[in-house]
Formats: C-alpha cells, sequence, structure tokens
C-alpha cells in the first residue's frame, strides 16, 4: 500500500455486496475542520443495511461507510477554536447541515432536510483520516477506552428514543423489540430511567438477548404478551419498536396498553400491509425518533465515563478494518451484538 494512501472500507453501487476495500488519499480540511486520526469505529446495522442493498436512504456512492468514531485530532483548521492537536474526540454523525435551517437554529438541526451524515452523504470513518466539522466534535475523558467511546453515537440514538421522545417513568412497564445495538442501549436507558423492562426476538437472537439480560431486561423469545399484560392486563405502558422491520409496529400495536406510547426507531423500508385502526382505538401515541443532537452527547458521554451506562456487554469484538467482512458478517448473523474496527 501506498504510504500516502489508506485502506477504506468503500460501499460502491446500490447492488448488494458492493462493499470492498480501496485505498484512498488522506482528506484535505477545510478552515472550519479538524483532521482526525481515527483509532475506533463500530459497525451499525445501517452499515449492514447498504451493504446487503436493503436500505432506504440516499447514498452519494462511492462511500467511506462508518459514522460511530472516535480518534486524535491531527490537523486543525485555521478558524478552528477551542481544540488542539491530540486531543481525544468523538463526533457527532451531521457532517453537513444547513446553518439557516430554522430546525438547525432551534438546535434540532439532526432533522434538518439538508443534513447529510458521514458514511452515506459524505465520507466515513472505516479508513485511518476522516476530514470532521470542528462543531460536530466532543471531548472524550482519558479514562475512557475509544472502543467504548466510539459507541457514543448509537448510545445516543437510545437516549434520544427513551428519554427525550418517550416520556418515560419510574415504574413502567416497556417491551423492546429487537435485540440489536439500538433496542439493547434503548433497554439499558429505560432501566436507567427506573423502567421495568422486556427485550423480545427471535429463536436466531438467543444469544443477543442473553446479553440484554445482563443489563436487568427480560429476555423473550417470540410473543411477550403474557409479559406485556402480566400486571393488570392491559398491556405495556411503552414498546420501543428497534427492530428493521416495518411488520413489528403491527406486533407494537398488540403490546401496548389503551393510552399508551410507541416509539419507532428502527427503519423498516416494507409498506405496512396492515390497518392501523387499534392505533386509533387504543387512544396510543405513535412517535418516530431519528439522530441525536449536541446536549444528548454531552449527557451520554458523560453517563459512558461515570460507567452508569456500560457498553462492554455488546462489544463482540474488534477486528483491523482489513478483516471488515468477517466483522460485517458475525454482525449480520446475530453472533455479536456490535462490532468494532481499527484502521490499519
Amino acid at each position: 500500500m501506498s504510504v500516502t494512501k489508506h485502506a477504506a472500507v468503500i460501499n460502491y453501487s446500490s447492488v448488494k455486496g458492493s462493499v470492498e476495500i480501496r485505498e484512498i488519499e488522506k482528506p484535505a480540511i477545510g478552515e472550519e475542520d479538524v483532521l482526525l486520526e481515527v483509532v475506533n469505529v463500530g459497525v451499525c446495522g445501517s452499515d449492514l443495511h447498504q451493504w446487503t442493498a436493503d436500505h432506504s436512504w440516499q447514498v452519494n456512492y462511492p462511500v467511506v461507510l462508518g459514522h460511530e468514531f472516535g480518534g486524535h485530532i491531527v490537523e486543525l483548521g485555521s478558524r478552528v477554536g477551542n481544540w488542539k492537536l491530540g486531543d481525544r474526540v468523538v463526533s457527532e454523525t451531521a457532517a453537513v447541515i444547513n446553518a439557516n435551517s430554522p430546525l438547525t437554529r432551534t438546535g434540532l438541526y439532526n432533522l434538518d432536510p439538508d443534513r447529510k451524515g458521514f458514511g452515506y452523504g459524505v465520507n466515513g470513518a472505516m479508513t485511518k483520516y476522516v476530514k470532521v466539522p470542528a462543531r460536530c466534535l466532543h471531548l472524550v475523558p482519558d479514562a475512557l477506552p475509544f472502543e467504548q467511546a466510539c459507541l457514543t453515537e448509537p448510545c445516543c440514538v437510545a437516549y434520544n428514543a427513551v428519554v427525550n421522545n418517550s416520556h418515560i417513568k419510574p415504574g413502567d412497564r416497556v417491551v423492546v423489540i429487537g435485540p440489536g445495538t439500538i433496542g439493547i442501549l434503548c433497554a439499558a436507558v429505560a432501566k436507567l430511567c427506573g423502567a421495568q423492562v422486556a427485550v423480545t426476538g427471535l429463536e436466531a437472537d438467543r444469544h443477543r438477548l442473553n446479553i440484554a439480560k445482563q443489563y436487568g431486561c427480560e429476555p423473550i423469545i417470540g410473543d411477550a404478551s403474557e409479559w406485556a399484560k402480566r400486571t393488570d392486563g392491559l398491556g405495556a405502558d411503552l414498546v420501543i419498536d428497534a427492530a428493521g422491520s416495518s411488520f413489528t409496529l403491527k406486533l407494537a400495536l398488540d403490546l401496548v396498553r389503551p393510552n399508551g406510547r410507541i416509539t419507532k426507531v428502527g427503519w423498516g423500508p416494507q409498506p405496512l400491509g396492515f390497518s392501523l385502526d387499534p392505533l386509533v382505538q387504543k387512544n396510543v401515541t405513535l412517535q418516530g425518533s431519528f439522530s441525536h443532537n449536541w446536549p444528548i452527547w454531552e449527557r451520554v458521554i458523560a453517563l459512558l465515563a461515570s460507567g452508569q451506562l456500560d457498553v462492554r456487554p455488546i462489544i463482540g469484538g474488534v477486528w483491523p478494518i482489513t478483516e471488515w467482512h468477517e466483522a460485517f458478517e458475525k454482525m449480520h448473523k446475530g453472533e455479536v451484538v456490535k462490532s468494532v474496527l481499527k484502521p490499519v
């Protein structure tokens, strides 16, 4: 490999399986950017969806995958203040935003229609160096290893879904559908909020459900109705749909109690194919939850640094970038909850 080029995991077309290692140049930064030397980058379910070509968002091909990452600052743009070379940082995902958008001006830049994220809109971090706008950065305490810090992003997705969008209360009975990374982290955050939590999945999810159990959750294979209705026969106060399938919304409608809440955080591009009348009849609130913003990142980093939120149980291993395929396969097959990559 050329000393001026570095290995990168590239998604190069919309055809299934169009991901490979390619050599790329070190990116040039702008005056408000930093250059980050990546230490660790997490594999997200969305990376897998782009690999298997069953995603529902626009991708700017070819693109370097990876949006869960942390590393050291090695270059500073001329207008970057408050940061210095060598700082340990993680980055938010909103690589491109419209500064004049009404949503951006109110701090909800994660919902800006012009937003483009790392790993699909612009080059991500499954490589040695990544260009990052300085506004995206958050400082990582020295005691928090990058192997854990790089998972700040999915923790922020879970925090936003559970704390900000679900209005959870101590004692709530919560069912989480889907024991992937986001589902398990949603369950963990719900436990931090004082909820009673069950996580449900399929027989193939048994390993991942056992990891959910480490967070104090009830693992359930198949139908969670008995657990949801155990207290008074009416159902769960909150159902979090964290599965990558549209059909699971129907399961959520079956499990939720009248006047309860459903928060949908999992993507499912398939048509629904069923009636939403139970949503009306039960007077249920259906809430979408997408991404995160600056204050959520600060809260989550504090939780990770204090040990209140521990991501170590979900980390199934660390692979060099060159072994990305094995890391993707193990997640895709459910053998691990979260794969982490390390640039070479």
